[in-house]
């Protein structure tokens, strides 16, 4: 399954390097599709790909290290 989201960080977490924790601990696929990035907030658009449930697994992780995560897409992408 592809998904895209919308990750947006706060000042705890804008400096901390969780999407790649995230490639790490997760076996998906992430592609950077936009970011702006400022000293105390950060907006990701990042795409996920992996197995359905490996997607899920980590878009929970995402949000219990404090990141807002919001679909940028209500269906998942084909393709």
């Amino acid at each position: 399954m592809k998904m895209r989201v919308y990750l947006t960080f706060n000042s705890n977490t804008v400096c901390e390097p969780i999407i790649y924790k995230l490639s790490k601990a997760f076996d998906v696929i992430t592609n950077i599709r936009t970011a702006e990035v400022k000293e105390n907030t950060g907006l990701v658009g990042l795409e996920l790909d992996g197995a359905t449930d490996v997607v899920e697994a980590a878009l929970e992780w995402l949000a219990a290290q404090g990141v807002h995560v919001e679909p940028i897409e209500q269906n998942v992408i084909e393709g």
